[in-house]
């Protein structure tokens, strides 16, 4: 298994979208503990976005 990074970028890139993937889960947690559904589910999007996007830049990057 390959331990060192293709670029400086592709180790940026991928720490922004996972830390918004963690921003969007850590919404989601928040909104369900008060019962605000709606928002619960746009921190759910916002996670699966980040999510699929950090695999997208990890890929691409290469």
């Amino acid at each position: 298994m390959e331990a060192s990074v293709g670029s400086d970028m592709s180790l940026g890139l991928g720490l922004l979208f996972g830390a918004l993937g963690v921003g969007g889960a850590l919404v989601m947690l928040v909104a369900a503990f008060d019962g605000m559904k709606v928002l619960s589910g746009w921190g759910f999007a916002a996670a699966m976005l980040a999510a699929g996007l950090l695999i997208t830049v990890l890929h691409l990057a290469e």
